[in-house]
């Protein structure tokens, strides 16, 4: 069915004031959305940082009076209202839209990644078959396009890998197809080791070549190959624990880092590793290297 949206033009002082208000004259949901592009990474936390120039966003049964709605928003907040906007918008399959959006794509010269209700382009290539549910990773942020195009150029035969903050478990199970002998995953998230698990199920990897672990059961044991695409102050932080998870020789690939914080947190890792030159896609950067 359809909607009427509201849309408020508010700074962050605002924002308790007019959401309480849009749920006391009846909205059905109430969403912050950045009104000019402005990211915000890694807030501190158990905070909920808003955009300095934010649009709030309400939506209401489609028979509400749009004027009944900014008069009533008037009299809750007993000042004039700042910019606003009302439209009907049409109700539509958001799963469904999502996934005509998300096709194959490939990396490096033999890794395609295939959504799971997709063919795949070419069958006799490494197909990973991802449905990533609400798991992080699916091979369209640059992110995680650098560490998959890194895996696909590494020697993975009869490696053992660590996925760090493995999300969908996407990086893991690449490493797999492409010749891993076992990846180990590791998550905050029960969600996402639930994703990791059905996703290595789908792609005929079994459990004892893809155990997953919340970080306090990880056991204590080296890995050959470990990629962690999560943020670049967690890099930072673990760069003890995460350096000392490789073997002398094995390899370390990191992502999830801005360009701006690429030089902090290769010098994390510079005594331990062999740091290659950073890869750069689109404002996002890649650190990789061999254990000394």
């Amino acid at each position: 069915m359809p909607w009427l949206q509201v849309r408020l033009a508010i700074s962050p002082e605002q924002a308790e004031t007019y959401e309480d208000a849009l749920l006391e004259v009846g909205a059905v949901s109430v969403t912050f959305m950045d009104a000019e592009d402005q990211p915000i990474f890694e807030p501190e936390l158990n905070t909920t940082p808003l955009w300095s120039h934010t649009h709030l966003l309400a939506l209401f049964e489609a028979d509400t009076d749009a004027g009944a709605v900014f008069a009533h928003l008037q009299l809750l907040t007993d000042a004039a209202l700042p910019e606003h906007h009302a439209e009907v918008i049409e109700d539509q399959d958001w799963e469904r839209s999502w996934m005509d959006n998300f096709q194959p794509m490939r990396f490096g010269r033999r890794l395609w990644i295939v959504p799971s209700w997709h063919q795949a382009p070419e069958p006799e290539a490494v197909n990973l078959l991802l449905d990533p549910g609400l798991a992080f990773g699916t091979g369209t942020h640059p992110t995680t396009a650098l560490c998959l195009e890194w895996l696909d150029g590494q020697q993975l035969q009869d490696t053992q890998v660590l996925d760090f903050g493995c999300g969908s478990g996407i990086l893991a199970i690449a490493a797999l197809l492409l010749g891993a002998r076992q990846a180990v995953g590791t998550d905050i998230d029960v969600q996402a080791l639930e994703a990791s698990r059905d996703n290595a199920q789908r792609n005929g990897i079994a459990d004892d070549r893809f155990p997953v672990y919340l970080p306090a059961d990880l056991p204590a044991q080296q890995a050959d190959v470990l990629v962690a695409n999560i943020l670049a102050g967690p890099l930072v932080s673990l760069a003890p624990q995460l350096s000392g998870l490789v073997r002398p020789g094995g390899l370390l690939a990191l992502s999830g880092i801005l360009a701006e914080q690429g030089e902090e947190v290769a010098a994390a890792y510079a005594q331990d590793f062999e740091l290659d030159p950073i890869a750069n896609r689109d404002g996002w950067v890649r650190i990789s290297g061999r254990r000394r």
